[in-house]
């Protein structure tokens, strides 16, 4: 069981969903997407607003999320 939120980051396979949060100044952003890269320094997120290079010294909560629901189509007006 990997022992920090890094770790886990560094165990998961690529292409796996994660959601990851991460310090920054003023706080804490979240990166929801799929895990594209990752090196001893950073991870890569692809997420819906384009791709998030996150440090792993950032990271203060990591996990693992289900696969995003299907998009419905627009109803039809009337």
């Amino acid at each position: 069981m990997p022992s920090t939120p890094a770790d886990l980051l560094r165990s998961l396979p690529l292409g796996t969903r994660v959601v990851v949060r991460a310090r920054v100044p003023g706080g804490f952003s979240d990166a929801l997407g799929d895990l594209v890269a990752a090196d001893g320094d950073a991870v890569t997120v692809r997420t819906r607003r384009g791709t998030a290079v996150v440090r792993l010294g950032d990271v203060v909560v990591a996990k693992p999320v289900p696969p995003a629901p299907e998009r419905r189509g627009r109803r039809p007006q009337g």
